[in-house]
């Protein structure tokens, strides 16, 4: 019978022998036993000890293991799609505005219906037109749907490569989301790959207007810029040329330039821009730089040596950047689509998308609301 701890017993056993007894053999003894206090009233039973635990408590285990391993089957089985996130929301998302900032978009956009099955956010070839028509057609759109209250449009967002202007559109709100970098870009043929800041300004301004004069070849230069109203253009003119406007166009059309000339010409977004600059014999332009890739046929382009880089930026030395904003018609509802959006832009997913194209999310600066080199 197994003791609990610091249990004991004792066994006494007293030995006499019978008087007269001659057998070869002895009979079994008899023995004759008693507990002092007694167990339970003096009846005693068998006892088992189990190393694990009692029965009661092992069929209790095994039934609790069966439930679990049956729970697990029906969650591998089920057939019921998982429920979207609480932040997803319904409804159709309109977005409209900058082309360099269009590549961004169009991937939060996809990946943002897929998170959220219940949300639709067209995208077309003409869906982004550049920073001021986003910005018109955004002002536009909120003066004929004209939204009751204090709330604004809640399916409307626009995107604009710096802030809009200070006349007009007083119902359009901004909100800083992220730091874009922008290139200039040669085609290759022009022979060079860095320019001083006051080499490009002489560019623009038509006092260089060989590629030999900067030490290239000798071809024409032919610039190939965006239409008015691009913000790509806008803070080529505020930060690279230091707030001075381009030079006259020369071809309406930049096929129709005098290949033996210098020469500019206007182009309605950054794909357009860089395939014309590809096929331009001194070509010099602008683009965003996640689209300006070797794959493009262009050359990127530094500036004092400096390529477009967030570090070089930081630093100060590399002056082709802006910031990034979404704008709304009004203040959104918390639970429209465009508020949504505008949060997943800001969360873990969104920032991926951001850095991926070569910016960096304004929420990783040490002043997010400024959006500004540090």
């Amino acid at each position: 019978m197994p003791l609990s701890c610091r249990d004991h017993y004792k066994v006494l056993a007293v030995l006499e022998r019978e008087a007269g007894f001659t057998e070869q053999t002895f009979p079994d003894p008899e023995v004759v036993g008693g507990i002092v206090g007694g167990v339970r009233r003096g009846r005693m039973r068998r006892t088992e000890y189990y190393p694990f635990a009692a029965r009661p408590v092992r069929v209790l285990l095994v039934l609790l293991v069966l439930v679990l391993i049956g729970e697990s089957l029906y969650m591998l089985l089920r057939s019921d799609p998982e429920p979207a996130p609480l932040d997803c929301a319904k409804g159709t998302l309109t977005l409209s505005g900058s082309t360099a900032f269009a590549p961004v978009l169009r991937e939060a956009a996809r990946q943002y219906e897929k998170t959220c099955p219940d949300a639709r956010i067209p995208l077309s070839d003409d869906t982004f037109k550049g920073s001021v028509p986003g910005l018109d057609a955004l002002d536009a759109a909120g003066k004929k749907e004209k939204p009751a209250g204090v709330q604004g449009l809640g399916d409307r967002l626009t995107f604009s490569d710096g802030p809009k202007s200070e006349d007009g559109r007083p119902q359009l709100l901004p909100r800083p989301v992220a730091l874009s970098l922008f290139t200039l870009v040669v085609s290759p043929d022009a022979g060079v790959k860095d320019l001083s800041l006051k080499q490009v300004r002489d560019i623009y301004a038509g006092r260089t207007t060989n590629w030999n004069q900067v030490k290239g070849n000798n071809l024409p230069v032919h610039l190939v810029s965006r239409n008015p109203g691009s913000g790509t253009r806008t803070t080529l003119e505020l930060r690279v040329l230091g707030n001075k406007r381009l030079p006259g166009v020369t071809a309406s059309d930049c096929a129709a330039m005098d290949a033996a000339k210098p020469g500019r010409c206007e182009v309605g977004d950054t794909q357009t821009l860089l395939d014309t600059a590809a096929s331009t014999p001194g070509a010099l332009g602008h683009s965003e730089v996640g689209a300006a890739t070797a794959d493009a046929g262009i050359q990127p382009v530094r500036i004092d040596g400096y390529p477009a880089t967030l570090e070089g930026v930081d630093g100060g030395a590399y002056p082709y950047w802006q910031t990034e904003y979404a704008y709304t018609y009004g203040e959104p509802p918390a639970d429209s689509l465009a508020a949504g959006f505008l949060r997943y832009l800001s969360d873990e997913v969104g920032k991926d998308i951001i850095r991926s194209h070569g910016d960096r999310p304004c929420a990783e600066l040490a002043k997010p609301l400024l959006c500004r080199p540090s």
